[in-house]
């Protein structure tokens, strides 16, 4: 049974479908504390180096030009382009004061640029934004590295992707949604089809080694004819990647989406339905499932290291690089050095004070305990593998599996007789129709689900 197949089972998707956290780190971010500061990522930081282990990079570039109704990230809408010039030299001042603490001669293997929407950035900007990285870290030649940026195709300069890939970007990340007009037309994003596959065939021309489009299903107005037209188009792109995302419609948390009517939304059955016909369309073109909403061709990297077992999955996503110090600058953006979680300052002028006076702009973070490294490394073995060895697992972190986690047997147990999982002494495995809820098996494992009481989006 491969890890890759994927069954969409829909009576199991009712039972299980419930919400609950992405995953992007374990503990998840509704658990920083602002006891975690300054001086505690100093600390961090400074004990990191006698590991030298390699660096990734995080730089959140919030500005977006047009604002998307279905947008919860952190951004800052605006017509100002000439804002990215401060913000800019705040970054280099920001990456100056981690300096003080990291050994810039650890190696860069991964670096990202994500917002908002980084190329919002005029390239006298980004030319200045890379000499500062190039100037405070060791980047890795010859496209050894694994470095992306994500791009709206509605907001890049022309020359932009070149010179992106002449400072040794790779990857790019396409952000499409829907093909749509009238879906186009209720979200606020009007992106027309020539415009992005213009920026997927200059990338391929110019040796990016990686594409990703993202899609979301469940936006106002679309259909299950609609979405399947909207996917048959961009399969015949044959990006390397594609991520299809459920919209979580979570206005009271996500001010604009208050202006999408819940009677545009399609129904949950639906939903279901645009999702199963989505998997279908993908899986006969060839394409795998990488997991968490991502899928990918065979001969992918990302393919490639979860048949080998070597995939990872940290704030970026999923990743062939683990192992890594990931610091992270600018507004809002979150670190993880050594066994700890740190945010920065989410807002723009706090952000910016803080750095200006030669503070790092830390808001709140977490030092892992050793029970939170435990499960955080089954979470993550769980989203890339869809399996675990108990008896590897017991060796690594000295515990015994059964007695450890005899509280949660019972769960995985109904889980099993289920059909989600199947399960013996030696470890489980997350079945194919088992796969799609991936989120709901590593609940099992969060030791935070009940510990404060926060707005999560629906698995499904």
């Amino acid at each position: 049974m491969s890890k890759q197949e994927l069954v969409f089972d829909a009576d199991l998707i009712r039972r299980y479908d419930q919400p609950g956290p992405r995953y992007t780190s374990y503990p998840t971010a509704p658990h920083f504390h602002s006891g975690f500061d300054e001086a505690a990522l100093i600390r961090e930081m400074t004990a990191s180096n006698v590991s030298a282990r390699p660096l990734s990079l995080y730089f959140h570039l919030p500005f977006c030009e047009h604002l998307c109704f279905y947008c919860a990230c952190t951004k800052i809408v605006t017509r100002h382009h000439e804002w990215g010039t401060p913000y800019v030299a705040r970054l280099g001042r920001e990456m100056a004061l981690v300096r003080r603490h990291i050994d810039g001669e650890r190696p860069v293997t991964q670096l990202h640029f994500g917002g908002g929407t980084p190329t919002f950035l005029r390239q006298t900007d980004m030319v200045a934004l890379l000499e500062h990285i190039r100037h405070h870290f060791h980047l890795l030649p010859d496209d050894q590295g694994e470095y992306g940026i994500e791009i709206d195709p509605r907001a890049l300069e022309p020359g932009t992707l070149a010179l992106l890939r002449d400072f040794g970007f790779n990857r790019i990340s396409l952000g499409v949604q829907d093909l749509d007009p009238e879906v186009q037309k209720a979200v606020h994003r009007e992106q027309g089809e020539e415009l992005t596959f213009a920026v997927l065939d200059e990338a391929r021309g110019l040796g990016y080694r990686s594409s990703s489009l993202d899609l979301i299903y469940g936006l106002p107005l679309q259909t299950e004819d609609s979405f399947a037209r909207t996917l048959e188009r961009v399969l015949q792109w044959r990006p390397d990647r594609l991520s299809i995302f459920n919209y979580a419609h979570l206005p009271n948390r996500f001010q604009p989406q208050q202006r999408i009517r819940d009677a545009d939304l399609p129904s949950p059955d639906a939903k279901l339905r645009i999702l199963a016909n989505s998997i279908d369309q993908l899986q006969a073109a060839g394409y795998v499932y990488i997991g968490m909403d991502h899928f990918a061709l065979p001969d992918d990297e990302l393919a490639i290291a979860q048949r080998d077992g070597t995939l990872y999955r940290n704030f970026q996503g999923y990743s062939t690089h683990a192992g890594a110090d990931l610091l992270a600058f600018g507004m809002s953006a979150i670190a993880m050095v050594g066994p700890s979680y740190s945010q920065n300052r989410k807002e723009l002028d706090a952000w910016g004070a803080a750095v200006d006076s030669g503070h790092l702009p830390v808001e709140r973070g977490l030092r892992l305990s050793d029970e939170d490294l435990l499960r955080r490394h089954i979470i993550t073995r769980l989203i890339c593998d869809f399996a675990l060895d108990f008896h590897r697992i017991a060796a690594q972190f000295a515990i015994d599996f059964p007695q450890h986690f005899a509280p949660i047997l019972p769960r995985l147990q109904q889980m099993a007789g289920d059909g989600l999982l199947q399960m013996d002494a030696r470890g489980l495995t997350v079945t194919p129709q088992g796969r799609l809820l991936i989120r709901h098996v590593c609940m099992a494992f969060d030791a935070y689900l009940d510990a404060k009481p926060v707005q999560y989006s629906r698995v499904i």
